[in-house]
Order: C-alpha cells, then structure tokens, then sequence
C-alpha cells in the first residue's frame, strides 16, 4: 500500500512539474520570443535593434546569474539613460518567472 501511495505522490508531482514547464514555454512564446526568439538567439528584427543576448551561447549564460535574470522579468530592464529596454512581467507570479529562468536555460548548448 505503501509503494502504490508513494507512486501517486511521484506521479502527481512529475504531473505538476511537466505542466509548469509547458506553462514556462507557452509564457516565453507569449512574452519574450519577439525579442529573444523563439530559439533564445536575440536575432530577431526587435533583438538586434535592443542587443539581446544570445542565450544558446555557454559564456552568455554562465554570466547571466538566475537572481538576475528574475530581476531583469520582474522589474524591467532600462539602458543608462534611462530607457526602457524590456518592460516588467505583468500578471506574472513570482513562480511563473522563475519558471521562464528555468525555461531560459534549457536554450544552452
């Protein structure tokens, strides 16, 4: 009784799991892949234009911490005079975006 009991509580929790990651996917197509691509490379027309960073690149994201990354969703990002570079989530939970870090990072090669 014991195994099977333990076995559901695997099983919901690997559930729970792989449907956060597709959420991650289905939120980063929505929000981010018209500047980052849908292949996390920035060369998008939009990318280009704001210097988006290669995310399949090792070096870019062993440079790129994940307090940062989450930071950088959450509350924007804006250029050294000011300009907004990347808007803040909006409507995103503090687990949505640490979910689009997650998702971010499998773009690595």
């Amino acid at each position: 009784m014991k195994k099977i009991l333990m076995l559901g509580v695997a099983a919901a929790a690997l559930t729970a799991w792989s449907a956060r990651a597709g959420d991650a996917a289905a939120l980063y197509q929505q929000n981010c892949a018209k500047c980052h691509g849908a292949d996390g490379k920035g060369d998008t027309r939009i990318g280009k234009k704001l210097g988006c960073k290669d995310y399949t690149d090792p070096k870019v994201q062993a440079e790129l911490k994940d307090d940062a990354a989450f930071k950088a969703i959450k509350e924007g990002l804006k250029d050294k005079d000011g300009n907004t570079l990347m808007k803040p989530a909006e409507g995103m939970s503090d687990d949505d975006i640490k979910g689009l870090v997650g998702y971010m990072r499998t773009f690595k090669k």
